[in-house]
């Protein structure tokens, strides 16, 4: 009963022919070591004509059974018409989408007589243990080789195989059934990568060849080497052997699987060093391969499977110059590596397909989310969003964080702080930037902040006769974008390492400028060269700070002057480049506090510190919000038609404060000569339902001007009521928008709000301020502070 094919297994089952009965003494562990739960929920794996599963059914579990054999649930079914509480499914654990799995997850998890035949354990093992809810166990229960006739070795496990199958679990609990091992696992499924070397060479120098290899679903293969560590197929060259030839040979030596040295393409040569002596290692991507993966050499490997490129940093000990090669394939999937260097070679790889049905799924659902939520309505960027291998492009998350349709963006770098400095931007947003763009087929567009995933789908959406440029500071960002676009790209993607506030270089900027141009990461200001290289009429979507909040903004170019078309609310990872800039920020009590000045500098605070320790004055504005209002504008409204304006931050908590702020929030402030006035909100109605609840926008202030800071704070507020907001979040009123070049006189400015950053003027009117601004009040030897609106 060795079988492997599932034709062998239809035939077993529809030949009328089961497993070795479930005993007593299985019976008695599963009720001893994994009672059912209140609501328990168990997975049945493999579970053949569903024994086990009516005994999991008896002992108060919920039971979904899965078996890849149509004639075993066809049976299953017949045979135990009866019993409740099971759920039968036909479903390859390995290789189909486990949509059909219940996804709030298991209290247990039984693979009973069917470990031996799974071809990708450490993989399945993983994926099982992720399903587990909090307190769950999975049990294996397996023949093993010294109970078993050696014509039968197929059906059970060895001791080092039943080692492995315990690596990586918190707890281990190894008993006997009536000869089994029964084995129950719980805790976490896997262990920390970490990168380890073999013993000494005696050599004075090492060459050799790494290939690197994946499967229909994109899954890398790695040996289970018998120095206990995970490695690629590979090895020494021989004497007048070219590397790509040589990781041919050896992928075949050490696994059985053929491949045309055409397509063995060298992408990355290493250099490092083992115990002393130098070393160079050739990576090698093999894009076509034929045969099935067999342990040729048991002598130095225990066997060869299949692993997910997310589940590379859990793996366990992995051979240096393997793990080294894998990141030079996929960087960022193998975490804290040791230092090597990179020589990649400039080759032409042709694309390599490969995923698994759960992404192509998981991609339809992340798509028609987009859409439902309107992001998307031109069915070009739909169809780019259904079609762009989106976990291609951040291959170290699982592929529901890397399809996920709502705000989560995947953090792929980020700073010693733990800050992030790159990720794949939510699809919600990519998707409404890209639409902005206002793209026509064969449009050539510059994009500001690499990644790959972002340019792929601009490229999609103007089509073949279409190019898109990206440039990124960042030499590990731009060697990840260039590996998967190479990878999983469409070819029309060109990635140069650059300051991209500095453009795109002059050789790559058509005739008459880009078609349009997207800057991903969030700017304070907007680079001269983003204009200079935008063609007329052209678009530039870009995140743009304004008094501390980002909006991403839709231009369009009228000669020198960029005019707004669409405004959205955003948050992006800053940028690194040489536009990048520190806000100025002033502390307050003992740093309970700080006031940041997001645009110009810092005010004078002299005296503030005393006025925050005397008496707090209050300004009711009525005007009123309830649950879910949006409030973004008001915001953007204050940060541009309030002089001073700033923000006031607090970092500790409310009742330990003298300003309400809660911990770690922000809120738009005014300042004035040793005074601040800032707004908050009261709730003035509560109730059980969210609809019943209601909170009323207040301004506190504090300091001799703190009165007339705070009516002038208040006024802002009554005029967004009355002009901007709308009762729909979606319909709140933009302010006409242009931006202008620097030095720009103001008699030639339009009539407006003036915000000057480095680079440019930027002008807005808002609904509502055309009217007389009121008397001002006056701040001495700092210019004047106006009231009301």
């Amino acid at each position: 009963m060795t079988y492997i094919a599932r034709d062998q297994w239809e035939q077993h089952y529809g030949d009328g022919k089961g497993f070795r009965r479930v005993g007593e003494r299985e019976r008695d562990l599963l009720a001893e070591h994994a009672p059912a739960p209140d609501g328990g929920r168990a997975l049945d794996v493999g579970c053949g004509t569903g024994e086990m599963s009516v005994c999991l059914a008896s002992l108060g579990y919920t039971v979904d059974a899965v078996d890849f054999a149509a004639s075993a649930i066809a049976r299953a079914r017949a045979e135990h018409a009866d019993v409740e509480g099971v759920r039968w499914l036909r479903l390859d654990i390995e290789r189909d989408d486990p949509a059909p799995l219940h996804e709030k997850g298991y209290d247990l998890v039984v693979l009973r007589l069917m470990y031996p035949f799974v071809k990708d354990r450490r993989r399945l093992m993983h994926r099982l243990g992720e399903r587990l809810r909090d307190g769950g166990a999975l049990v294996v229960i397996t023949p093993v080789v010294e109970n078993t006739p050696a014509e039968r070795r197929g059906i059970a496990l060895d001791e080092d195989e039943i080692a492995l199958a315990a690596a990586g679990w918190e707890t281990v609990e190894r008993l006997d059934a009536d000869g089994l091992a029964f084995l129950v696992l719980r805790g976490p499924c896997h262990t920390d990568t970490r990168t380890v070397e073999k013993r000494p060479t005696t050599g004075h120098a090492l060459t050799g060849a790494l290939a690197v290899v994946t499967d229909e679903a994109g899954r890398v293969l790695l040996g289970r080497s018998r120095h206990g560590m995970l490695d690629l197929p590979g090895g020494k060259t021989t004497a007048s052997e070219d590397f790509a030839a040589a990781a041919v040979r050896e992928l075949a030596e050490d696994t059985g699987l053929v491949a045309d040295p055409a397509d063995a393409h060298v992408v990355t040569m290493l250099v490092d060093d083992s115990h002393g002596v130098p070393r160079l290692t050739a990576v090698v991507r093999i894009t076509a391969w034929t045969g099935t993966p067999a342990n040729r050499e048991p002598e130095l490997f225990d066997r060869w499977e299949f692993y997910d490129l997310h589940a590379l940093a859990r793996v366990g000990a992995v051979f240096v110059p393997a793990a080294q090669a894998l990141d030079a394939v996929w960087p960022g999937v193998v975490p804290d590596l040791p230092p090597v260097v990179s020589y990649p070679v400039a080759v032409e790889q042709p694309m390599v397909p490969g995923e698994p049905a759960e992404a192509v799924r998981l991609r339809q659902a992340m798509a028609e989310t987009v859409i439902d939520g309107g992001w998307a309505p031109s069915e070009p960027v739909r169809d780019a969003l259904r079609t762009v291998p989106r976990h291609r492009f951040a291959p170290e998350a699982d592929l529901s964080a890397a399809y996920d349709g709502g705000d989560r963006a995947v953090i792929t770098r980020r700073d010693e702080a733990g800050a992030a400095l790159s990720s794949v931007s939510s699809a919600w947003l990519q998707a409404d930037m890209i639409e902005n763009l206002c793209l026509k087929p064969g449009a050539i567009v510059f994009e500001a902040g690499s990644g790959g995933y972002n340019a792929e789908l601009i490229a999609h959406v103007a089509g073949p006769d279409g190019r898109v440029v990206t440039v990124d500071i960042d030499p590990w960002v731009v060697r990840r974008t260039r590996r998967f676009t190479t990878e999983a790209g469409s070819g029309r993607v060109t990635v140069v390492e650059a300051d991209a506030a500095l453009g795109a270089p002059a050789h790559l900027v058509p005739r008459g400028g880009f078609d349009g141009s997207v800057i991903t990461y969030s700017c304070w200001d907007i680079a001269p060269a983003w204009r200079e290289q935008l063609a007329g009429g052209g678009r530039l979507v870009l995140p743009l700070e304004i008094g501390g909040y980002t909006r991403a903004i839709a231009f369009e170019r009228r000669g020198q002057v960029l005019h707004a078309r669409h405004f959205t609310y955003c948050g992006f990872v800053r940028d690194q480049g040489q536009q990048a800039r520190a806000t100025p920020v002033v502390s307050l009590l003992d740093g309970g506090l700080t006031l940041r000045f997001d645009d110009g500098a810092a005010a004078p605070t002299a005296g503030l510190e005393e006025a925050l320790r005397g008496p707090r004055h209050e300004v009711a504005t009525g005007v009123v919000m309830g649950a879910g209002v949006f409030f973004g504008s008001l915001q953007l409204y204050a940060a541009t038609t309030l002089p001073s304006s700033c923000r006031l931050a607090a970092h500790q908590d409310p009742d330990e404060g003298v300003t309400g702020i809660a911990k770690d929030r922000d809120a738009p402030a005014i300042v004035g000569d040793a005074s601040l006035a800032y707004l908050t909100h009261v709730q003035t109605q509560d109730g059980e339902r969210p609809e019943d609840k209601e909170w009323e926008w207040v301004v506190h202030a504090f300091g001799k001007q703190g009165p007339q800071l705070a009516e002038r704070l208040a006024a802002t507020v009554r005029a967004w009521d009355r002009h901007v907001r709308a009762d729909d979040n979606s319909k709140h009123a933009d302010p006409a928008l242009t931006v202008h070049p620097a030095g720009t006189p103001d008699d030639l400015l339009p009539a407006g709000d003036v915000l000057d950053k480095e680079h440019c003027r930027l002008v807005f009117r808002w609904p509502g301020r055309d009217a007389l601004l009121p008397r001002p009040v006056e701040r001495p030897g700092a210019g004047v502070v106006t009231e009301g609106v």
